[in-house]
Protein backbone atom coordinates (compact mmCIF):
# COMPACT_ATOMS: atom_id res chain seq x y z
CA UNK A 1 0.00 0.00 0.00
CA UNK A 2 2.81 2.43 0.89
CA UNK A 3 4.48 1.57 -2.42
CA UNK A 4 1.34 2.40 -4.36
CA UNK A 5 0.98 5.82 -2.71
CA UNK A 6 4.66 6.70 -3.13
CA UNK A 7 3.84 9.61 -5.49
CA UNK A 8 1.31 11.14 -3.12
CA UNK A 9 2.48 14.20 -1.19
CA UNK A 10 0.02 14.36 1.68
CA UNK A 11 0.87 18.00 2.56
CA UNK A 12 0.09 18.92 -1.07
CA UNK A 13 -3.14 16.92 -0.89
CA UNK A 14 -4.07 18.74 2.31
CA UNK A 15 -3.38 22.17 0.80
CA UNK A 16 -5.26 21.28 -2.38
CA UNK A 17 -8.24 20.16 -0.28
CA UNK A 18 -8.20 23.47 1.61
CA UNK A 19 -7.99 25.38 -1.69
CA UNK A 20 -10.96 23.45 -3.04
CA UNK A 21 -13.00 24.17 0.09
CA UNK A 22 -12.11 27.88 -0.09
CA UNK A 23 -13.11 28.06 -3.76
CA UNK A 24 -16.30 26.15 -3.04
CA UNK A 25 -17.27 28.20 0.01
CA UNK A 26 -16.50 31.59 -1.52
CA UNK A 27 -18.13 30.91 -4.87
CA UNK A 28 -21.19 29.25 -3.31
CA UNK A 29 -21.79 32.18 -0.95
CA UNK A 30 -21.52 34.68 -3.81
CA UNK A 31 -23.66 32.52 -6.11
CA UNK A 32 -26.41 32.34 -3.50
CA UNK A 33 -26.16 36.07 -2.79
CA UNK A 34 -26.58 36.84 -6.50
CA UNK A 35 -28.84 33.95 -7.43
CA UNK A 36 -31.61 34.57 -4.89
CA UNK A 37 -32.33 38.19 -5.93
CA UNK A 38 -32.04 37.24 -9.60
CA UNK A 39 -34.35 34.25 -9.16
CA UNK A 40 -36.89 36.37 -7.27
CA UNK A 41 -36.78 38.98 -10.02
CA UNK A 42 -37.29 36.32 -12.69
CA UNK A 43 -40.27 34.98 -10.75
CA UNK A 44 -41.93 38.31 -9.94
CA UNK A 45 -41.60 39.72 -13.46
CA UNK A 46 -43.03 36.60 -15.11
CA UNK A 47 -46.49 36.63 -16.70
CA UNK A 48 -49.32 36.72 -14.18
CA UNK A 49 -47.11 37.57 -11.21
CA UNK A 50 -47.37 40.64 -9.00
CA UNK A 51 -44.49 42.43 -10.72
CA UNK A 52 -45.18 41.35 -14.29
CA UNK A 53 -42.73 42.95 -16.71
CA UNK A 54 -42.35 40.93 -19.89
CA UNK A 55 -39.47 42.97 -21.33
CA UNK A 56 -37.38 42.79 -18.16
CA UNK A 57 -38.20 39.12 -17.65
CA UNK A 58 -37.18 38.16 -21.17
CA UNK A 59 -34.00 40.24 -20.98
CA UNK A 60 -32.95 38.61 -17.72
CA UNK A 61 -33.95 35.21 -19.07
CA UNK A 62 -31.73 35.61 -22.14
CA UNK A 63 -28.74 36.69 -20.01
CA UNK A 64 -29.21 33.76 -17.63
CA UNK A 65 -29.66 31.27 -20.46
CA UNK A 66 -26.58 32.53 -22.30
CA UNK A 67 -24.39 32.19 -19.21
CA UNK A 68 -25.80 28.73 -18.47
CA UNK A 69 -25.23 27.53 -22.02
CA UNK A 70 -21.51 28.31 -22.09
CA UNK A 71 -19.40 25.26 -21.13
CA UNK A 72 -17.51 26.06 -17.94
CA UNK A 73 -14.07 25.43 -19.42
CA UNK A 74 -14.82 28.02 -22.10
CA UNK A 75 -16.27 30.40 -19.52
CA UNK A 76 -13.01 30.18 -17.58
CA UNK A 77 -11.13 31.45 -20.62
CA UNK A 78 -13.70 34.03 -21.73
CA UNK A 79 -13.76 35.62 -18.27
CA UNK A 80 -9.99 35.96 -17.91
CA UNK A 81 -9.98 39.75 -18.68
CA UNK A 82 -12.76 40.38 -16.15
CA UNK A 83 -11.09 38.09 -13.61
CA UNK A 84 -7.83 40.01 -13.99
CA UNK A 85 -9.61 43.32 -13.36
CA UNK A 86 -11.49 42.02 -10.33
CA UNK A 87 -8.87 39.82 -8.68
CA UNK A 88 -5.56 40.95 -10.20
CA UNK A 89 -4.83 37.39 -11.34
CA UNK A 90 -6.47 34.64 -13.37
CA UNK A 91 -4.58 31.85 -11.60
CA UNK A 92 -4.98 30.07 -8.30
CA UNK A 93 -7.93 30.17 -5.92
CA UNK A 94 -8.59 33.90 -6.36
CA UNK A 95 -8.56 33.62 -10.14
CA UNK A 96 -11.06 30.75 -10.13
CA UNK A 97 -13.79 32.39 -8.03
CA UNK A 98 -15.22 34.91 -10.60
CA UNK A 99 -15.81 32.29 -13.32
CA UNK A 100 -17.16 29.88 -10.71
CA UNK A 101 -19.71 32.50 -9.67
CA UNK A 102 -20.41 33.37 -13.31
CA UNK A 103 -21.26 29.75 -14.01
CA UNK A 104 -23.14 28.93 -10.81
CA UNK A 105 -25.17 32.09 -10.04
CA UNK A 106 -27.40 31.86 -13.17
CA UNK A 107 -27.83 28.13 -12.55
CA UNK A 108 -28.95 28.76 -8.97
CA UNK A 109 -31.22 31.64 -10.06
CA UNK A 110 -33.24 29.23 -12.19
CA UNK A 111 -33.50 26.81 -9.26
CA UNK A 112 -34.74 29.68 -7.08
CA UNK A 113 -37.31 30.60 -9.71
CA UNK A 114 -38.50 26.99 -9.83
CA UNK A 115 -38.78 26.80 -6.02
CA UNK A 116 -40.88 29.98 -5.97
CA UNK A 117 -43.19 28.66 -8.68
CA UNK A 118 -44.07 25.75 -6.39
CA UNK A 119 -45.66 28.15 -3.88
CA UNK A 120 -49.47 28.06 -4.20
CA UNK A 121 -50.73 31.21 -5.85
CA UNK A 122 -53.48 31.43 -3.23
CA UNK A 123 -50.81 32.03 -0.56
CA UNK A 124 -49.48 35.07 -2.41
CA UNK A 125 -52.98 36.37 -3.12
CA UNK A 126 -53.88 36.04 0.57
CA UNK A 127 -50.88 38.17 1.51
CA UNK A 128 -51.89 40.77 -1.09
CA UNK A 129 -55.45 40.81 0.25
CA UNK A 130 -54.09 41.63 3.71
CA UNK A 131 -52.29 44.66 2.27
CA UNK A 132 -48.75 43.28 2.26
CA UNK A 133 -46.24 45.17 0.12
CA UNK A 134 -44.04 43.42 -2.45
CA UNK A 135 -41.08 43.52 -0.07
CA UNK A 136 -43.19 42.06 2.73
CA UNK A 137 -44.46 39.33 0.41
CA UNK A 138 -40.88 38.48 -0.53
CA UNK A 139 -39.60 38.46 3.06
CA UNK A 140 -42.55 36.87 4.85
CA UNK A 141 -44.18 34.67 2.20
CA UNK A 142 -41.94 33.77 -0.73
CA UNK A 143 -38.64 33.13 1.04
CA UNK A 144 -40.04 31.20 4.06
CA UNK A 145 -42.34 29.06 1.89
CA UNK A 146 -39.61 28.28 -0.64
CA UNK A 147 -36.84 27.69 1.93
CA UNK A 148 -36.66 23.88 1.55
CA UNK A 149 -36.42 24.32 -2.22
CA UNK A 150 -33.81 27.03 -1.85
CA UNK A 151 -31.67 24.76 0.33
CA UNK A 152 -32.08 21.85 -2.08
CA UNK A 153 -31.13 24.16 -4.95
CA UNK A 154 -28.06 25.35 -3.05
CA UNK A 155 -27.08 21.72 -2.51
CA UNK A 156 -27.32 20.96 -6.23
CA UNK A 157 -25.37 24.14 -6.99
CA UNK A 158 -22.65 23.24 -4.48
CA UNK A 159 -22.22 19.82 -6.08
CA UNK A 160 -22.00 21.44 -9.51
CA UNK A 161 -19.37 23.81 -8.11
CA UNK A 162 -17.28 20.85 -6.95
CA UNK A 163 -17.14 19.74 -10.58
CA UNK A 164 -16.39 23.30 -11.67
CA UNK A 165 -13.50 23.61 -9.20
CA UNK A 166 -12.04 20.41 -10.61
CA UNK A 167 -12.29 21.80 -14.16
CA UNK A 168 -10.66 25.04 -13.00
CA UNK A 169 -7.47 23.01 -12.66
CA UNK A 170 -7.22 23.05 -16.47
CA UNK A 171 -6.19 26.73 -16.33
CA UNK A 172 -4.24 26.53 -13.08
CA UNK A 173 -7.17 27.21 -10.78
CA UNK A 174 -5.64 25.28 -7.89
CA UNK A 175 -7.30 22.74 -5.64
CA UNK A 176 -7.77 19.01 -6.07
CA UNK A 177 -8.61 19.35 -9.76
CA UNK A 178 -5.34 21.12 -10.46
CA UNK A 179 -3.45 18.42 -8.57
CA UNK A 180 -5.24 15.66 -10.46
CA UNK A 181 -4.46 17.22 -13.84
CA UNK A 182 -0.81 18.20 -13.18
CA UNK A 183 0.23 15.00 -11.43
CA UNK A 184 -2.45 12.39 -11.99
CA UNK A 185 -2.99 13.04 -15.70
CA UNK A 186 0.06 14.83 -17.11
CA UNK A 187 2.59 12.78 -15.12
CA UNK A 188 0.60 9.53 -15.17
CA UNK A 189 0.59 9.21 -11.38
CA UNK A 190 -2.44 6.98 -10.87
CA UNK A 191 -2.17 7.06 -7.08
CA UNK A 192 -2.49 10.86 -7.00
CA UNK A 193 -5.49 10.66 -9.34
CA UNK A 194 -7.13 8.02 -7.14
CA UNK A 195 -6.69 10.06 -3.93
CA UNK A 196 -8.08 13.24 -5.49
CA UNK A 197 -11.07 11.42 -6.98
CA UNK A 198 -11.89 9.73 -3.66
CA UNK A 199 -11.69 13.06 -1.83
CA UNK A 200 -13.96 14.74 -4.39
CA UNK A 201 -16.49 11.91 -4.12
CA UNK A 202 -16.47 12.15 -0.32
CA UNK A 203 -16.93 15.92 -0.53
CA UNK A 204 -19.95 15.53 -2.80
CA UNK A 205 -21.47 12.92 -0.49
CA UNK A 206 -21.03 15.20 2.54
CA UNK A 207 -22.63 18.12 0.69
CA UNK A 208 -25.60 16.00 -0.43
CA UNK A 209 -26.18 14.55 3.03
CA UNK A 210 -25.93 17.95 4.73
CA UNK A 211 -28.22 19.62 2.19
CA UNK A 212 -30.86 16.92 2.49
CA UNK A 213 -30.72 17.12 6.29
CA UNK A 214 -31.17 20.89 6.38
CA UNK A 215 -33.96 20.77 3.79
CA UNK A 216 -35.87 18.25 5.89
CA UNK A 217 -35.34 20.31 9.04
CA UNK A 218 -36.92 23.45 7.57
CA UNK A 219 -39.72 21.69 5.67
CA UNK A 220 -42.83 21.96 7.85
CA UNK A 221 -45.31 20.85 5.24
Amino acid sequence: MDGFFQNVSWPDIGQATIDTLVMLGGSLALSIALGIPLGILLFLTDRGQIGQNVVLNRTLGVIVNVLRSIPFVILLIVMIPLTLRLMGTSLGVAGAIPPLVGGAAPFYARLVQGALRDIPRATIEAAQAMGATRLQIIRHVLLPEALPGLISGATVTAIALVSFTAMAGVVGGGGLGDLAIRFGYQRFQADVMLVTVVLLVLLVQCIQWSGDWFARRVDHR
